[in-house]
């Protein structure tokens, strides 16, 4: 998938220094912010996207010289939070974590939306979560060539597990199947943590599990890495394979899939507001220690600004839109 590595590459390279918008932001612009921000997460605490709001939130209010309170409304695969986060006015005091489900893929998945990704303006790309092919250690699975042979070999013999339907580790398991003609039951889990479970105990072999969740479990034996979803190896998983690397007769050459998170404000929210919200969320991303901590946990940093954010996501909505339609898939 070529598409998604060049953008998130160009993402990276074209990455803002200090913004010309901000020399004439106005004066709504220069008195802001005179309270405290909420950045909204739609997901539960103490999970992936909690952890990167609450890396870069205390420093981009340090930066910014007010606090920003992150605001955990998880439920409905990120729709509760997302509908909220709509509905505040556009006055640069409330930021939403948006990502590929609530951003591309439920557009495609459901029929009706409580919002719609043109409610909010892109403030920039923040980081991505690699995805990794893991198994059961005594699932019999040697390499992820060898997996891939046997499932092809053996359609409906094997399953596999999710944090739930229409996530990135489930769309990028279809993916996977579609590139590869082969069919696997899908077992889709109420969150990672449960799907894994049950994967490090035996009941399901194989599941795509995110660097965040997976890293820990990968490097105590309790999960065995087959091969990471990116274009290319990881820093912290260097000795795995891209799947580019082991598919069959070049099959997988361009496969990528990654779960990706941006910074998002309501709809409304001045131009020159949302430029200091993106010059301030770089500079906390590439702090750093700020940085440090964000790769330690397995994520890649790739900072960009808004446009290149809005350009990115068409892109990856005409992608996904096409697998998810030609593969029937519907969450109503």
């Amino acid at each position: 998938m070529t598409l998604q590595r060049r953008s998130l590459l160009a993402l990276a390279a074209g990455a803002l220094g200090p913004s010309a918008a901000l020399l004439s932001t106005g004066a709504r612009a220069d008195a802001y912010p005179d309270r405290a921000l909420r950045w909204i997460v739609a997901y539960p605490a103490a999970g992936g996207s909690d952890f990167l709001a609450r890396q870069l939130a205390p420093q981009m209010g340090k930066q910014m010289g007010q606090t920003i309170v992150v605001d955990n409304r998880p439920g409905a695969a990120g729709i509760i939070g997302t509908e909220a986060a709509s509905k505040q006015p556009g006055d640069g005091y409330t930021l939403l974590t948006g990502d590929n489900g609530a951003m591309v893929f439920h557009t495609a998945l459901y029929k009706t939306l409580p919002y719609n990704p043109t409610d909010f303006v892109p403030i920039g790309f923040m980081a991505s979560f690699p995805l990794i092919l893991v198994v059961n250690p005594n699932a019999g699975f040697t390499s992820a060539a060898q997996f891939l042979d046997m499932v092809k070999r053996n359609p409906g013999k094997y399953s596999y597990a999710s944090p739930g339907a229409g996530s990135p580790h489930h769309l990028a398991m279809e993916l996977l199947k579609q590139r590869t003609g082969s069919f696997i039951v899908h077992v889709p889990y109420r969150g990672t943590a449960p799907a894994m479970q049950d994967v490090m105990s035996g009941q399901v072999p194989v599941m795509v599990v995110d660097t965040a969740a997976g890293l820990a479990q990968i490097r105590s034996g309790k999960l065995k890495a087959l091969a990471v979803l990116s274009q290319h190896r990881i820093a912290a998983l260097p000795d795995v394979p891209t799947l580019a690397e082991v598919g069959p007769g070049g099959s997988l050459k361009d496969f990528e899939a990654v779960a990706w998170q941006g910074l998002f404000a309501p709809k409304g929210t001045p131009p020159g507001i949302a430029a200091r919200l993106t010059a301030e969320m770089r500079k906390a991303i590439l702090t750093p220690d700020v940085k440090a901590r964000l790769e330690a946990f397995g994520l890649e940093v790739a900072p960009s600004d808004g446009p290149q954010l809005a350009a990115f996501i068409q892109k990856e909505t005409v992608f996904w839109h096409q697998l998810i339609k030609e593969r029937h898939l519907s969450l109503d």
